[in-house]
């Protein structure tokens, strides 16, 4: 398929000014009623009232209790985070007159499906339409990572190879034990809950990029979805935006844990992208689900399969090397500050934090309290 057959959604954004391996940040975030600490659904009383000139940057979600933040494009982790900050505090300046808060994290604590509304928008009205009930379902809040790289090819191949990642991705980032007032004994709730959703998970490997769009554009053809993001899968190419995203992390409570999940990302792309051949590893489909399952479940604390060694190894330990074979990446790409955080984070997961504070509270309300206030911490 050459460029002058592909279809108009499939055409590739030149490439950015900033180079390759560019970095912009989504974050899926909480609504909240300040005094119940419930989720408020009121995001049309919310998106008049912020900032006019940051129209881009805050938009609805299919919730009516949710919201996404948006970044532009940085070529620096530090620069993405800057502006996150600066963002959340936007936000939270325009909640705290309605006596709302935000917070992060991939699920709200004591949510049920009963309270829950659908946006108004029409996106939000076709996902509604399509899924039906499916779509009251408690809110989940993702955080996403866009990576730059160099043509539509070079997505293709850098997505199929983050697929083995997507599972220590996951483990890294989970931040939702809790759900509908429960301690699910998950690490991240958030992911089997957004499995309920068609078109999710990790995706199959692609031969090339004509395969990929012809796979997706059947889809389009034949009127079962509007346009490419409504696959949303763990990682996709974005043709629009000339990057490569992926979307398997829990949202992160606070900035400094974004912002080490996001050095990763990036430096796990520029590795695969400029050749890191012994990053390579053989990985069945049926493998990359029981590892995404095994992560979801355990966290940090899980066993990953490993095919070839004929052993299960700790995530940890997966980790570790992860970040060796990524150092001198980061350190070209002015994160290897981020990147060292990502060893702490792996030592003391969202998740692991949320229990352990919810026991010493004795209260899932006191809890969403502490997840609002750490919103706005810059460490």
């Amino acid at each position: 398929m050459g460029s002058e057959t592909l279809p108009a959604w499939a055409t590739w954004a030149e490439a950015h000014e900033l180079g390759p391996y560019t970095v912009g940040i989504e974050e899926e975030v909480m609504l909240l009623d300040q005094h119940s600490w419930a989720l408020a659904h009121r995001i049309d009383s919310v998106l008049p009232r912020l900032p006019h000139d940051r129209t881009d940057s805050f938009t609805a979600e299919t919730h009516g209790s949710a919201l996404e933040i948006q970044t532009g494009v940085h070529s620096r982790i530090g620069d993405a985070i800057e502006e996150l900050g600066a963002l959340r505090t936007e936000l939270d300046e325009t909640l705290r007159p309605l006596s709302m808060r935000a917070a992060s994290a991939g699920t709200h604590p004591f949510a049920v499906w009963q309270e829950i509304v659908v946006s108004a928008g029409e996106r939000y009205q076709f996902v509604y339409g399509s899924m039906r009930e499916l779509a009251r379902r408690e809110p989940t809040f993702g955080l996403h990572v866009h990576v730059g790289v160099p043509g539509a090819e070079a997505a293709i191949f850098a997505a199929n190879r983050l697929r083995t990642h997507i599972p220590l991705l996951l483990a890294l980032s989970v931040n939702s034990p809790f759900w509908q007032g429960r301690d699910t004994g998950l690490s991240s709730a958030r992911t089997p809950l957004f499995q309920a959703f068609p078109r999710v998970g990790i995706p199959r490997a692609f031969a090339d990029y004509a395969e990929y769009v012809e796979s997706v554009d059947v889809l389009i053809r034949c009127d079962a979805v509007p346009e490419p993001t409504f696959l949303w899968w763990d990682v996709r190419p974005q043709p629009r935006f000339g990057t490569v995203e992926v979307r398997i992390m829990d949202a992160q409570t606070k900035l400094g844990e974004s912002a080490a999940i996001a050095a990763l990302v990036q430096s796990i792309v520029r590795a695969e992208v400029e050749g890191e051949d012994h990053l390579e590893r053989s990985m069945p489909q049926e493998v990359l689900a029981e590892n995404r399952f095994l992560a979801a479940r355990d966290g940090m604390d899980a066993e990953m399969i490993e095919p070839e060694l004929g052993r299960r190894v700790p995530a940890r330990e997966l980790l570790a090397d992860l970040v060796a074979v990524c150092r001198p990446h980061a350190k070209a790409l002015g994160c290897a500050d981020e990147l060292e955080a990502v060893l702490t984070l792996g030592d003391r997961t969202g998740a692991q934090r949320q229990i352990e504070q919810a026991r010493a509270l004795g209260s899932l309300p006191r809890l969403v309290g502490i997840l609002a206030a750490d919103f706005l911490a810059r460490n």
